[in-house]
């Protein structure tokens, strides 16, 4: 069966169609095609029957003139009467064919003499030898006085009047399907966190209105739902910035210098946890799509690198530039990444951007992650002892953070178990 609802949609239509036309031509067939031929080859094998009575009840005409008078006058019937001679060697019969098989019937039962027929062919004449006493009478009949011959007419029209009906049926049933597949694309963009179609509005079947406008309201609620987020997380962040910032400056006016030292590290890990609690709540969801420079990107990424004094490698296959929110996907790759020139030598990252697809692989030889573990990383706050995520100021959040932007760009990440010995980190966004 066909996935897609128009394909699915064409066979509904076009199935019963079928199978009705079918039916009727199976009973038009037997009832009326079968019947008609019955009839017409029982009364052609009647008027046969009649010339050869006449042939047989008359002899004195020598050349039979009037026989063949009568036969072509009154019967529509070119008769001649031949020298006695076999007749010809039945030929090959048919694999489908009423008339061959009725009329056979019909001459066998009526007249009961050795006979020969041709129907084979397109031509509009049959050939009848029927073998008498002395002679031969062969006949020549229109196929149509035997045959119901203008039955295929019937059929002409029932298929010919099936193709207008879906030809006009077809693109009514697009428009339909038109509306749905607006809303899946809509609702597609939203997951991908891209802006809604320009052309989208509730259209079509009212139940798919109902649908559109119910996808409309949710957008709605959902958009204003993160903008009170948003503010509500703004307001925070300045409050408690505040609050730092007044901490920093009294311990710049009090206190000895060691005590002050530690107080403004613990300050600093406040403020750290605090943009990282704040990066994941609020995430990148008011950002709008752009272009993201992979290449770009790779070399900022090995002059970092070079700075933490790490062998980084990377390699690119496709067009480098992509299509997604710039700055979540800068920090998607920057956790990532940061996480494994923390804890290993040399990294590679691979990035592979074919047509509606990128897949980013990180590996390293760090001390990786054990496999019953790696989901338990993604969960917030989670830290494990000796998760790659540790650090002295971290949150538990960077790689929550990732997989948070890769979803709202409708991809995901994933943890394998790398070549190089450490951990392979997969990143499949659409591009």
């Amino acid at each position: 069966m066909p996935k897609r609802l128009y394909a699915r949609s064409l066979l509904i239509v076009i199935t019963p169609m079928i199978l009705l036309q079918s039916v009727v031509t199976l009973v038009f067939m037997e009832r009326h095609w079968q019947q008609v031929t019955q009839r017409l080859s029982t009364a052609t094998t009647r008027d046969l029957a009649a010339i050869v009575d006449m042939i047989e009840t008359y002899p004195g005409d020598a050349d039979y003139s009037n026989v063949i008078r009568i036969a072509q006058e009154r019967l529509s019937m070119k008769i001649d009467i031949l020298p006695p001679e076999p007749l010809p060697p039945p030929g090959r019969k048919p694999f489908f064919s009423i008339l061959d098989q009725i009329l056979s019937a019909q001459i066998t039962k009526q007249i009961n003499r050795p006979f020969w027929i041709d129907t084979v062919g397109d031509s509009d004449v049959l050939e009848v030898r029927i073998q008498l006493e002395g002679k031969v009478l062969r006949a020549f009949i229109r196929r149509s006085q035997a045959y119901a011959s203008n039955t295929h007419i019937f059929i002409v029209w029932m298929v010919g009047t099936s193709l207008v009906l879906l030809m006009i049926a077809i693109p009514f049933l697009r428009n339909q399907i038109k509306p749905i597949l607006k809303l899946a694309e809509a609702a597609e963009s939203f997951g991908k966190g891209r802006p809604m179609p320009p052309d989208f509005r509730p259209r079509g079947a009212e139940e798919v209105r109902r649908a559109g406008l119910a996808f409309i309201q949710m957008r709605e609620r959902i958009e204003r739902q993160i903008e009170q987020r948003t503010a509500m997380l703004s307001g925070v962040s300045h409050d408690l910035r505040t609050i730092l910032t007044r901490f920093k400056l009294q311990l710049a006016l009090s206190g000895s210098k060691p005590d002050r030292e530690s107080l403004n590290r613990d300050i600093d890990d406040m403020q750290s946890m605090l943009e990282g609690y704040l990066d994941f709540a609020r995430g990148e969801a008011a950002e709008d799509p752009g272009r993201f420079d992979l290449a770009g990107y790779f070399e900022t990424l090995a002059e970092e690198a070079k700075l933490r004094k790490r062998a980084v490698t990377t390699s690119l296959t496709g067009d480098p530039t992509i299509h997604v929110r710039p700055k979540a996907f800068t920090r998607l790759l920057s956790n990532i990444v940061g996480n494994a020139l923390r804890y290993a030598r040399n990294v590679k990252v691979e990035a592979i951007h074919t047509k509606g697809s990128l897949t980013v692989l990180i590996d390293d030889d760090g001390p990786g992650i054990p496999p019953e573990s790696r989901e338990e990383v993604f969960k917030p706050f989670v830290r494990l002892d000796e998760a790659r995520n540790l650090d002295a100021s971290g949150t538990g959040l960077g790689l929550s953070i990732a997989r948070d932007i890769a979803r709202s760009h409708g991809g995901d990440i994933t943890l394998d178990d790398s070549p190089m010995g450490g951990l392979r980190v997969i990143v499949r966004v659409p591009a």
